[in-house]
């Protein structure tokens, strides 16, 4: 759901005989030829990757991951923590633009707040690659290599439809939403209220943003726990925030059950899917995002591919994971494989 371009282009590196041979090779199999080349003569390349907070679960996985990877294919990655902070993040692209690199990958925290500097580095035949939330708005086209996300709209709706589903199609729901800037959060309150709009018999009681921050998250269902004597499900923009709810409603004594869900299925969304404090999280594959943007660039340098040979927008697998399938997920996650 991310206008037409999600139809004309798209990516699933997952399934793509491409990937697995070069995960095969990366691995020491021998059942497939080898699709990533080795950088000619032990030559490293340096990449500068930045996202919304190491804070976030699903930033830190996805970090950790690029790193993992960038250390097994000769890339050495820099990870700018942006800490939730518009300023600092700004601040950290204007850094890298002084300085020299063989690609880089940035997830805005907001839309529009960083063209300038990304603007430079494209002008210095950089490769940028936005992943996960857009740096400008789409159509407006700077001279970024590709833009790839998961179906940020599909995810809020499929984790909402499983919330309300569980409350039988009635009752009060708390929509407790990332940074309003961020153009994934935007997507995800869109697929939210796509769904709550089929039911009449749901009441959203609150929609406070909780910009992606637990300490905030917990501030704000504390008070909400004792405002609403019925609160019956909630949708989270995110795991994490959804965990600092459930933690909040332990934390406050009270007898009663909310259905939670959320979107990631990361450590958090796994764990607490896993334990039942959460029906179901929408993967949004950190590891998997991470690890493609960094294939991007990589295949730009080692390979000599073009911005022309890359799609404009991939779209990243996403599927729901409740307790029948959150065994394969934590495998996968563990392995930096998602």
């Amino acid at each position: 759901m991310q206008g037409d371009e999600s139809r004309r282009a798209f990516l699933q590196w997952s399934s793509s005989s491409f990937a697995l041979g070069g995960l095969a090779s990366l691995l020491g199999c021998s059942a497939a030829p080898p699709a990533v080349a080795p950088a000619e003569g032990g030559k490293r390349y340096k990449a500068a990757f930045s996202n919304t907070g190491l804070q976030s679960t699903w930033s830190a996985h996805g970090m950790e991951t690029a790193k993992r990877w960038g250390n097994w294919l000769g890339v050495d990655v820099t990870v700018y923590d942006s800490q939730f902070n518009i300023d600092k993040q700004r601040q950290d692209v204007e850094d890298m633009a002084t300085k020299e690199w063989d690609f880089v990958a940035i997830q805005a925290y907001a839309i529009k707040t960083l063209e300038e500097p990304v603007k430079r580095l494209i002008e210095k035949g950089v490769p940028v690659i936005d992943f996960d939330t857009r740096i400008v708005p789409e159509g407006e086209d700077i001279g970024l290599w590709t833009f790839m996300s998961p179906d940020h709209e599909g995810l809020a709706a499929q984790a909402t439809e499983m919330v309300i589903q569980a409350i039988g199609g009635k009752g009060k729901i708390v929509h407790t939403q990332g940074a309003l800037a961020h153009s994934g959060a935007q997507l995800r309150a869109k697929g939210f209220h796509s769904v709550v709009s089929k039911y009449p018999d749901i009441e959203v009681i609150d929609e406070q943003p909780g910009d992606w921050d637990i300490n905030k998250v917990s501030r704000i269902w504390d008070d909400l726990l004792v405002k609403h004597k019925q609160i019956d499900g909630a949708f989270c923009h995110n795991d994490d925030m959804a965990m600092a709810a459930v933690q909040a409603l332990k934390r406050s004594g009270q007898d009663r059950k909310i259905v939670f869900a959320g979107v990631d299925a990361q450590e958090q969304g796994i764990n607490g899917v896993e334990s039942g404090d959460m029906i179901c999280s929408a993967m949004n594959a950190a590891g998997r995002i991470h690890w493609t943007a960094l294939m991007v660039g990589y295949f730009a340098c080692a390979m000599g591919q073009q911005k022309s040979d890359v799609p404009p927008f991939m779209l990243i697998d996403n599927p729901i994971v409740t307790k029948d399938n959150v065994a394969t997920f934590k495998y996968l996650m563990a392995n930096y494989l998602i």
